[in-house]
């Protein structure tokens, strides 16, 4: 969030306190330029981008022109594929992208740290993230997030059966996931919290599948998100909230399919959309992050 006072800025204007031309300014967000979508337009905070700069607008390393790598990035991207859990805001983000004449981009199932591991492999643009986050590299290249919203998670069960409670899992089948999955960071702390431990549990590949399961009756309860649970009318019980967001390389901000998530992630239908799913706050949707690096 900005904070109270700060100045926005448009990229023009971003442009004349650097001093660099205009068209440096997109360029400049993959060297890590700290800015946010508005109303469908970038907006920067005046002190955010000072401080990048180092010692102000006349700084030489904001000033230096920037040549090819954004254009040789988008030359060497991977197939156009996002690597996620299937959550809801991804179906809604995918079907926003996959309009008009663009380029398609596809979706591929996996867990929070099977889809960094596919982007550090190259297999995947981009990489659904949650629970700790991602380091703020991977080898020598540096991350960005796009956030997509704040989600519930927690434990779900048919409706009508009786409440299901961390401290009743050891007794109850559970529908879980792989030890990689965010959630399961949350389920782990919450057992810990309340002295048990999992008792029988199936682990599954997705929260699809973990919903699917608790509604045939095969598990009494899950580890999922309340989007999920609402979705295919199980009771839920929260017992976390965490950011969501999509990890790139900051080189490839410049992508065009890339940057068609930024914009989908800001346009007023796609957050309308998200604000009438169960358990999302979309407060910060669209901001572009980096995580400071420590040493």
């Amino acid at each position: 969030m900005t904070p109270a006072g700060s100045t926005l800025l448009k990229s023009a204007e971003v442009a004349e306190l650097l001093r660099v031309h205009p068209t440096q300014v997109y360029r400049l967000l993959a060297r890590g330029l700290p800015g946010r979508r508005v109303g469908g337009e970038w907006r920067f905070d005046r002190d955010e981008v000072l401080r990048w700069a180092g010692s102000g607008a006349g700084d030489e390393r904001a000033a230096e022109p920037v040549h090819a790598p954004a254009a040789t990035a988008d030359a060497a991207a991977p197939p156009p594929l996002i690597a996620a859990n299937g959550d809801v805001v991804i179906e809604l983000l995918l079907a926003h992208a996959n309009t008009g004449a663009s380029p398609l981009l596809g979706f591929v199932q996996a867990d929070s740290g099977a889809a960094l591991r596919l982007l550090a492999e190259e297999r995947v643009l981009a990489a659904g993230c949650h629970g700790d986050g991602p380091p703020p590299r991977v080898g020598e290249r540096r991350l960005a997030r796009l956030h997509l919203v704040t989600r519930e998670v927690g434990l779900a069960w048919r409706a009508g059966a009786p409440a299901v409670s961390v401290a009743r899992l050891p007794k109850l089948r559970v529908a879980a996931r792989p030890a990689t999955a965010g959630v399961m960071l949350h389920l782990r702390h919450a057992l810990a919290k309340s002295g048990v431990k999992l008792g029988k549990h199936a682990v599954l590949g997705s929260h699809r599948e973990v919903v699917c399961a608790v509604a045939r009756g095969e598990c009494d309860a899950g580890i999922v998100t309340r989007a999920w649970a609402e979705r295919v009318g199980l009771a839920f019980r929260a017992i976390a909230t965490e950011p969501y967001w999509l990890a790139v390389f900051a080189e490839r901000l410049g992508h065009p399919l890339v940057t068609r998530l930024c914009e989908v992630a800001q346009t007023r239908p796609f957050r309308d959309g998200l604000a009438c799913v169960p358990g999302y706050d979309v407060g910060s949707t669209g901001d572009i992050r980096y995580d400071p690096e420590t040493a």
